[in-house]
């Protein structure tokens, strides 16, 4: 039985002006699908708005980019008033994103605002960096990630080159609501104020990332490091083997069957390169060349994942921490040694990415601040910070890094150039990727994280997730596996409680929906509705210490079993 309020939005939808093939598709829809596509409104989450493709109010279509257009060129030009606008768009390889580009650039040109589009497919860090650089008040991508194929999205930025954070991404749904109907989208476009950019843009970004070399010596002399990179079927493939090129890199192979850009993803289930089925056609080619580096990208190049050959000669997958970790352990070694240094620098990450972050930062002298989970909230401490610290590097556990700041938000494109740097300065040395982190591990304690993901779909799976927070909150575990808890950080009260000394302090984040459970033996477990997904995450993080290379495996060992155990006390 559909509810009232999901009929009367579709019954708004077919009374519309909307094409008939739309309303044909509304009316051949079972009740499930119909309560799925019209119980909600899509909102700005993490990333934007995202959904499934098709006709509906909890859709990614025409229309829904319509409304979300109007609605943020209503609020520019009421933001910025008498002043020129400018935005920049741009779009990955995804079905459809062509067309939501070229439909989100007829809606603002229709309100005169001047429109920067690029000419074809592009990364999303070239967009961030398009914005500051041509001066524009705001910014769209046309992406849905990682996510399967079924899916499109609307990732809305602002002047700095960031994605839209409160209180505008608030007030931009705020004016999609006020909007009366798609009758009020102005979807006439003036092709006046649409203006193509391309290479000229990609060579400026290009020189940004080149400028970020730090050992170009050990490039030179690695010049031959066999690196196999894929794309998966995204668009990448326009810079980075390219960058890497002109880098130095002169033995990149790229994985074929992959490389041309392809919405319907047909080689991959996900094309997302935290999953090893991803990056299976890579390893195998990897393989097959005796590989030192692998690198995979996401559709619209935010995000990378690398493997490499382990200690038995097999290639692993490294997790987003570890990567991460090696990331800012190569960029403070390198500063240090350049001398750069001088107390005033910060790296940032987010509050359920590993703390062993923190434990490198911390002996470099380096602060290390912690955000909500996104991108979004890493610039928007680098924009408050700005004259004040200096930001060398961030990152998230997704296999999401950002170099530098002349893009806000996380970079393929940069990270693929700096982890090929990172690998080769290891190899300079005699070393492997992994041989690195073990030296990471013995410096700062070896850190073992896991991510369970529960996907609950649809309005029913909305209302399980809810539940299952309510739940932690009303009777909240006192201890976990056999170790007592000592800490409770809610961030949607913004309270912190001490349950050893019964002490309470303010978090001073935004508000979000996330538990953390801080236990006595240093594990950390973090609860997480997904904000672009129908998911909630729990991050579990341990740590002990490593004293010696041949004690890595029975510590992993004892650290896995760990986790275990608290999957099993959480029941996940």
């Amino acid at each position: 039985m559909i509810d009232q309020s999901t009929q009367e939005k579709i019954d708004l939808w077919l009374n519309s002006a909307i094409d008939e093939e739309s309303k044909a598709l509304i009316r051949a829809m079972s009740e499930d699908e119909l309560t799925d596509s019209f119980y909600k409104d899509l909102e700005f989450g993490t990333g934007g708005l995202r959904g499934v493709m098709g006709p509906g109010s909890n859709r990614i279509n025409k229309y829904t980019i319509g409304m979300a257009t109007q609605g943020l060129a209503n609020y520019l030009l009421k933001s910025f008033p008498g002043e020129e606008i400018k935005v920049a768009i741009a779009h990955d390889s995804r079905n459809n994103s062509r067309f939501f580009a070229e439909t989100t650039a007829a809606v603002f040109s229709a309100n005169h605002i001047h429109v920067y589009l690029f000419e074809d497919l592009r990364p999303t860090p070239e967009l961030s960096y398009a914005i500051r650089k041509l001066g524009c008040k705001s910014g769209v991508v046309l992406t849905a990630s990682h996510n399967p194929k079924e899916y499109n999205g609307y990732k809305a930025y602002w002047d700095d080159g960031a994605q839209v954070i409160a209180p505008h991404d608030k007030n931009i749904i705020a004016e999609v609501q006020a909007i009366a109907g798609f009758e009020a989208v102005n979807f006439d476009k003036n092709e006046s104020k649409i203006e193509s950019i391309g290479r000229m843009m990609d060579e400026q970004y290009i020189d940004a990332i080149l400028d970020l070399t730090l050992a170009q010596d050990a490039i030179d002399r690695q010049s031959d490091l066999k690196i196999v990179f894929t794309p998966i079927h995204g668009t990448s493939i326009t810079l980075v083997p390219e960058v890497l090129e002109r880098k130095g890199f002169k033995n990149v192979s790229i994985v074929e069957e992959q490389a041309e850009p392809n919405g319907n993803f047909p080689t991959v289930v996900y094309p997302n390169p935290e999953e090893e089925e991803a990056m299976t056609m890579a390893l195998k080619q990897a393989q097959r060349l005796d590989a030192d580096l692998v690198m995979a990208t996401d559709p619209d190049a935010d995000r990378v994942g690398i493997a490499a050959k382990n200690k038995n000669g097999e290639f692993e997958l490294l997790n987003g921490n570890q990567a991460a970790a090696l990331l800012i352990y190569f960029l403070l070694s390198k500063w240090k040694e350049n001398g750069k240094l001088n107390g005033n620098q910060m790296i940032i990450k987010t509050i359920v990415t590993s703390d062993l972050l923190d434990r490198i930062a911390e002996s470099f002298g380096v602060d290390c601040p912690n955000t909500l989970t996104g991108f979004k909230f890493i610039a928007s401490l680098i924009k408050e910070l700005e004259g004040k610290k200096e930001f060398i590097g961030g990152g998230e556990e997704s296999y999401g890094y950002m170099i530098s700041d002349f893009v806000r938000d996380k970079d393929a494109i940069a990270s693929c150039a700096m982890l090929a740097e990172m690998t080769a300065w290891a190899k300079d040395q005699g070393l492997t990727v992994f041989d690195l982190l073990t030296e990471v591990y013995l410096k700062f304690g070896y850190y073992q994280e896991a991510l369970v993901s529960m996907t609950k779909t649809g309005k029913q799976g909305a209302e399980e997730i809810q539940a299952m927070m309510s739940g932690f909150r009303s009777n909240p575990p006192t201890a976990i596996a056999g170790s007592r808890v000592n800490k409770v950080c809610d961030y949607q009260t913004s309270k912190e409680t001490d349950l050893v000394n019964g002490f309470t302090a303010v978090i001073d984040l935004p508000k979000s929906n996330v538990l953390q459970f801080i236990l006595e033996d240093g594990a950390k477990i973090s609860a997480r509705p997904s904000g672009t997904e129908p998911k909630i995450k729990f991050y579990i993080s341990v740590n002990m210490p490593l004293e010696a290379k041949e004690d890595q495996a029975s510590v992993k060992a004892s650290l896995m079993a760990r986790i275990e155990a608290i999957k099993k006390d959480l029941d996940l």
